[in-house]
């Protein structure tokens, strides 16, 4: 194992910035930096098949490049240097890294991966790639999902999110080149998301450098400061971190104990948010300096312990044993804070060899390519167990709760307590005793009557610290859970199964109770129930609740699994859709008779069936382009037959509010068999970048597109506009080339027409 430098980490360095020119860097050069790597670290490595993988990423990214000029597979090649050389997995951890992006970005295929690379790589790539097939109503909802996603393939290969983090990391480190609300964002996403995962997975080494890059982009003055002061305290900083080594390796030595002592700086992540917390400028921050000792047995770490308290004098209440108790994390060390003859107060921490292997690169140290097995290994299974628990606690949760939820169950700081007989329950940082309730057993929780915590009674509410020792009262006769326990319980799987008691136990009550609460909000919002429970509009808001009767969305509402106020603002976008006319129209009155009249068979013309004609012309509106699939309407124009528009044509629309023509306006239906193609428009927003077009050309010809027209425009403020113009069989082809297009690098917005 190699040894640490005693000098301050790298995570305590200043970044620069981007240089003012830069050449973009060579794919080959990249690619026998990686090849010479894995050589020396691991021979046995099949060169060849990850030869392949890298060519094969070259050629599906051939037209892509990064923002700094760079073509696109060395990101890939970077990914996977961080894969092998940071955190030394596997070869097919190593091929999936170069991979990763050609599912997501790419015509390529999981069966075109699985086919070349086999299928544990072609999994853990469609494990790696954001749903970005998929049209969503929201960012925060996209975000749910892809966690969602990932999580799933995470709890069946750890190394999904390996990838996944290691991909992260080098954007941080390129973050330079994107633009200033890039940089905010992804910051902003990796301060709360991946760092906090990296800290569940035990990686802290590559925890702390996202933290200290996203800080370095959130917010740069205060990064710039601490750097800084650093700078200057540096001379000082290392006289004292070489003489308190010293002190500790001659004591060791003495002792006859073999050791390794490395002092470092805090990173600076971890120095502002002391500063921040506790209203600190960094002068009042005193332990700017940790040392590690790292010794071969467990025994050793318990006596190094007595001698560190020996020559310094341990401050009170910061002695921490997570060798015994170790995090959820599988995070071992001993920890205690001590102050040095100078008064300067200074952490230690104490650990073995094996412990610090898995305290630099958490569940990656299991990874490592010299074990050679592939899938979870024997043991893990327990090890990640808390992905599989929480995602059984999330099958229920909308995309806001999902990722509250998430935040507190995996990224908050937790507290350990203990049952009578002494065993460890983890609970997050907050927690009550319904939370200890609940992580001892379902049925604990709902028969739970009184809680005491250190042998006296407690309230339900009462907030439980590192050590308590809680015992739950329950009684046969209890009344279940109470709904206030929804707000007082911190973790989503308490609440989650407060809910399902709700949900199984009490439907009738959680109807009445949650049409109070919805009929509340619908008030507060200014709409009466008359607004939706007309026959026209009631069959549109269940389909948007995703409910097939009001009672399921009271019951829901009422045992938790939905909120009153977003089931509204549901109803509201709704609503502003469909804008039901104030009194019958001609239409009306023509779609009421037709539905009167004996069904006789009708003869489609291009597809289509007017109801109550036979044989008209037809013609396809060019305003909005309608293909079968699509929710039509026709119009009686004067002299061309009958005009089909979709439902959604902002000219169909404007003319139905206003009052306009109803009555040529009349029902048509898609028969239920065309052979027609069927042209129709695609608008396309996108990043301004060299190769748009040819990207955008290069999938429609790997579908088979029939297109009829191509161009592209720049609008300003770097950014293009494209149309294409399609022949398609149906509403499912056309979603198909949709989404490819959407998948295509810098693309923003593909959208139809529809006026």
């Amino acid at each position: 194992m190699a040894e640490e430098k005693k000098a301050a980490p790298e995570e305590t360095k200043p970044m620069s910035a981007a240089p003012a020119e830069h050449t973009p860097l060579d794919p080959e050069a990249c690619w026998h930096l990686l090849e010479d790597r894995i050589r020396t670290g691991n021979p046995a490595m099949d060169l060849d098949r990850v030869r392949s993988a890298y060519e094969y990423a070259a050629a599906a990214h051939a037209s892509q490049k990064r923002r700094d000029g760079s073509p696109y597979v060395t990101h890939c090649i970077a990914t996977a240097e961080i894969i092998f050389s940071e955190l030394g997995l596997d070869e097919d951890s190593v091929i999936a890294a170069l991979l990763h992006d050609v599912i997501e970005d790419t015509p390529a295929t999981h069966e075109d991966v699985k086919k070349l690379f086999g299928a544990t790589v072609a999994d853990i790539v469609e494990g790696v790639t954001k749903l970005t097939r998929v049209q969503w109503t929201s960012h925060e909802e996209e975000q749910a999902e892809n966690l969602r996603k990932m999580l799933m393939a995470m709890a069946k290969d750890i190394r999904v999110i390996l990838i996944k983090i290691a991909d992260r990391l080098h954007n941080m480190r390129t973050m330079d080149y994107q633009s200033s609300e890039k940089q905010l964002v992804k910051s902003a996403e990796t301060m709360e998301i991946y760092a906090p995962i990296a800290h569940r997975l035990g990686m802290q080494k590559i925890k702390w450098e996202l933290e200290d890059r996203s800080l370095y982009y959130l917010d740069r003055e205060g990064y710039n400061e601490i750097t800084e002061a650093l700078s200057s305290r540096m001379p000082t900083l290392r006289v004292f971190m070489d003489k308190v080594e010293k002190q500790i390796e001659e004591r060791l030595a003495s002792e006859g104990v073999t050791a390794k002592v490395y002092g470092r700086i805090k990173h600076i992540y971890s120095i502002y948010r002391k500063m921040f917390a506790q209203q600190l400028d960094i002068n009042g921050i005193f332990d700017l300096c940790a040392f590690r000792v790292i010794v071969d047995t467990i025994p050793d770490c318990y006596n190094v312990l007595g001698m560190i308290h020996d020559m310094y004098k341990p401050v009170p209440g910061r002695f921490k044993d997570y060798v015994s108790t170790p995090k959820p994390n599988g995070y071992q060390s001993v920890h205690t804070t001590v102050i040095g003859s100078e008064g300067i107060p200074f952490e230690v921490q104490i650990r073995t060899w094996d412990m610090h292997l898995t305290a630099e690169y958490g569940v990656a140290a299991h990874w490592k390519y010299k074990s050679g097995d592939q899938g979870v290994k024997e043991g893990d299974e327990e090890k990640f167990a808390w992905v599989r628990r929480l995602l059984e606690a999330q099958q229920d949760s909308d995309a806001s709760e999902f990722v509250h939820d998430l935040k507190i169950d995996m990224f908050a700081d937790e507290v350990f307590v203990f049952t009578p007989s002494g065993d460890v329950i983890n609970l997050p940082a907050g927690a009550t005793p319904i939370d200890f309730a609940y992580a001892i057993h379902s049925g604990v929780g709902n028969s739970m009557v009184g809680a005491s915590v250190n042998g006296r009674i407690v309230t339900f509410d009462h907030v439980l610290q590192n050590g308590d020792i809680v015992e739950v009262r329950t009684s046969k006769s209890a009344p279940g859970p109470s709904r206030d326990w929804l707000q007082l319980a911190k973790s989503s799987s308490a609440r989650t199964k407060i809910k399902q008691w709700f949900k199984k136990e009490r439907r009738e009550e959680n109807i009445q109770y949650g049409r109070t609460l919805f009929e509340a909000e619908m008030r507060r919002n200014g709409l009466s129930m008359s607004d939706i429970m007309d026959e026209d509009v009631l069959p549109a808001i269940l389909k948007k609740l995703s409910v097939p009767s009001m009672d399921e969305l009271y019951a829901a509402i009422g045992y938790g699994g939905q909120t009153a106020v977003r089931s509204v603002n549901r109803v509201k976008d709704e609503l502003a859709h469909l804008k039901k006319p104030e009194k019958r129209t001609v239409l009306d009155k023509i779609n009421e008779q037709a539905e009167k009249r004996v069904s006789r068979p009708q003869k489609a013309v291009h597809g289509i069936l007017v109801e109550g004609l036979d044989n008209c012309l037809i013609k396809f509106s060019k305003c909005c382009t309608p293909v079968p699939g699509d929710d039509i309407v026709g119009f009686i124009t004067r002299g061309s037959g009958v005009s089909i528009h979709r439902t959604d044509c902002q000219n169909y629309l404007r003319q139905r509010m206003n009052g306009e023509d109803d009555g040529r306006w009349i029902r048509v239906s898609w028969a239920d068999k065309t052979t027609d193609l069927y042209i129709t428009t695609l608008h396309i927003l996108a990043k301004e970048r060299l190769g748009l077009i040819m990207d955008i050309a290069t999938v429609l010809n790997a579908l088979n597109a029939k297109v009829r027209g191509l161009t592209a425009r720049d609008v300003g403020n770097d950014q293009s506009t494209a149309v294409v113009t399609v022949e398609v069989r149906d509403l499912a082809e056309l979603k198909t080339i949709m989404n490819r297009i959407s998948a295509v690098r810098g693309v923003i917005e593909v959208r139809r027409s529809s006026s």
